[in-house]
């Protein structure tokens, strides 16, 4: 469609772009190529029959109107004289009544046949489309004529088309391709890229259709892509067509090379011929080009699909139910979050307008309502930030996910109050209550890592070693803090027993240990004893060796305790550990669960 190999030849100029680049721009659609794309997706019988191809249309809208994209369908009319040939040559109808000659412009245009299958495809997708608030122009003949129109007259800002002769007929920025997955990305052509990286203007485009064959020519025969690239360039784009007109193409003629003859021979240089092609059949293409039927731009009908046009919510239900068999709620679901982001993007644009002319208006007293109440919580989609906000003004939905930039910069005044009440919650939170379970798994893992501590600080620490008068365990009380954990005890009998040094209480009674070290559970036995039923004995005195200095302390019984102090002195860190010793084990003494 369009002018052969055309699209080939503009391949070094095309963009792919992300789809937010159509954000806030009116966009003209040729809707015949649309739904050509659309329908050759699925060509099979049960897609026809399911509608694929309009709730594909559907989902492509709703993409764009939540970008706040403006369209207008533009839907062929007659089809031109100079086309029919070919368009018959598409049915597969004999074109005996229109030969490829000059004498097929006198055969005025043809009306479509508005009850074929196309043409009722073109009809559904219209009555979407205005449901939607999409107004649509119907061309006078062709629709890519048209789009080309509204663009050259800056009345949109691009046109979505298939067809690459679209840019012979005046257009400036073409969109050929749109994906909405993976973020999205629409495939782009802009006429000022053509010129400046392969010299092509519009002319130079249309003496192009001319040799290579359009909608409107067969092209001139002998005439391949690089030859007539060559042609055109060398013809320049001010004076190409006015040459076309006058003087014809000129070029040279090569007839095939003698085999028997050299390639260097006189004979085969005499073989080549120069002529010129000045058909006049190549007057009608260029004007049709130049000066297509359509509807100018002060024209009734272009001023209407100028105009804004409102989203029907009542006739778009109808019409998914009727196409798609489904009920307003998830219709609903569909179309009215992207509204909703359209109307939050229009809001953002008036604020940013004020900013511009040097107006700080805060959102208490803009002149239009923001749409957002309130944010409820942040979300995280595709590696994007996303905000879920609650909608006021919109019946039938009351929250939705947003894009976190478009929020911050629509109403950067909720996003703060949200963040701040955020921070405060966090501030004010309660810890969570463990279950039985939970508790004792960490009580064991309190108590192991004191185990370890005490070991790892004893084995720092010179142990102390107690002697007594008698084969008996016997208690004994420093009555204070000591900078040594435990000691063990050595007695007359080799029986070793646990001294209690941190107990809260003056009377400790050790369990024995049948051998020193030997299980550090038992040591947590010893630590974990009844407290309150030990009394020490007023005969007895006890006495700590070590190799250091000596000091005494008196027990109540006024015997004397001869005590060694060990090498490490008493330390706030040993006091503290003690001190978290002794209330760990009064914890699990009163509720080990």
């Amino acid at each position: 469609m369009g002018v052969k190999n055309l699209w080939e030849i503009l391949e070094s100029c095309k963009k792919t772009l992300p789809l937010s680049n159509l954000e806030n721009k009116r966009i003209c659609v040729d809707l015949s190529c649309w739904i050509v794309q659309l329908h050759t997706a699925c060509k099979s019988p049960a897609c026809l029959k399911d509608k694929v191809y309009l709730r594909n249309l559907f989902h492509r809208l709703r993409a764009l109107i939540a970008l706040n994209s403006t369209l207008i369908f533009v839907s062929d009319g007659s089809i031109p004289a100079l086309k029919l040939s070919t368009y018959r040559r598409r049915l597969g109808v004999s074109s005996e009544a229109i030969p490829d000659d000059m004498n097929s412009i006198a055969v005025s245009s043809l009306k479509r046949n508005m009850g074929s299958v196309f043409s009722r495809m073109i009809k559904e997708a219209k009555l979407l489309g205005m449901s939607l608030g999409i107004p649509c122009l119907d061309g006078l003949e062709e629709g890519e004529a048209q789009c080309a129109l509204l663009d050259s007259s800056n009345l949109c800002d691009g046109c979505f088309s298939g067809d690459s002769d679209i840019f012979l007929f005046g257009a400036r920025t073409v969109y050929k391709d749109i994906v909405l997955g993976d973020g999205g990305h629409v495939v782009c052509y802009e006429m000022k890229d053509i010129e400046k990286k392969l010299g092509y203007g519009r002319n130079s485009l249309i003496a192009l259709a001319i040799l290579l064959g359009s909608d409107y020519s067969q092209g001139i025969r002998g005439f391949g892509l690089e030859r007539s690239c060559q042609i055109v360039k060398s013809l320049g784009e001010t004076t190409i067509l006015q040459q076309v007109t006058s003087e014809g193409f000129e070029f040279k003629k090569a007839t095939k090379q003698n085999k028997k003859k050299g390639k260097n021979s006189k004979s085969n240089e005499q073989e080549r011929s120069y002529y010129s092609v000045t058909d006049s059949q190549f007057l009608p293409v260029i004007e049709a080009y130049l000066n297509p039927k359509c509807h100018l731009e002060d024209s009734e009908a272009v001023s209407r699909v100028c105009s804004h046009h409102s989203f029907q919510r009542d006739s778009l239900q109808q019409l998914c139910f009727q196409y798609f068999g489904w009920e307003p709620e998830k219709t609903d679901q569909y179309i009215l979050p992207k509204i909703a982001e359209r109307d939050l993007r229009r809001f953002r644009n008036l604020r940013a307008y004020a900013t511009l002319a040097g107006v700080q208006v805060s959102l208490e007293k803009m002149p239009v309502s923001c749409p957002i109440s309130s944010i409820v919580k942040q979300r995280k989609a595709h590696g994007s930030e996303y905000f879920e906000v609650s909608w006021k003004g919109i019946d039938g939905l009351k929250t939705s996910s947003v894009p976190a930039h478009l929020v911050q910069s629509a109403c950067p005044e909720i996003v703060t109050e949200f963040l701040e009440a955020r921070m405060q919650k966090k501030g004010k939170r309660k810890p969570r209550q463990k279950n039985s379970k939970a508790i004792v798994d960490d009580v064991d893992l309190q108590l192991q890592g004191l185990i370890l501590t005490i070991e790892a600080e004893s084995n720092k620490s010179n142990l102390a070693y107690l002697t007594t008068k008698n084969a008996e365990t016997e208690v004994i009380d420093l009555m204070s803090p000591c900078p040594i954990i435990y000691s063990s005890v050595v007695t007359s009998n080799a029986n070793f027993d646990v001294i209690d040094l941190l107990s809260p209480s003056p009377n400790v009674r050790a369990r024995k240990i049948p051998k020193r070290h030997e299980n550090i559970g038992e040591y947590i036995d010893a630590i974990t004893l009844d407290m309150d039923n030990n009394e020490v004995g007023e005969e007895d005195s006890y006495s700590l060796i070590e190799n250091t200095h000596e000091v005494s302390y008196s027990l109540p019984s006024n015997d004397l305790i001869h005590i060694i102090d060990s090498d490490i002195d008493e330390s706030p860190e040993h006091q503290k550990k003690a001190r978290e010793l002794r209330l760990f084990i009064n914890k699990i003494k009163e509720d080990p669960y």
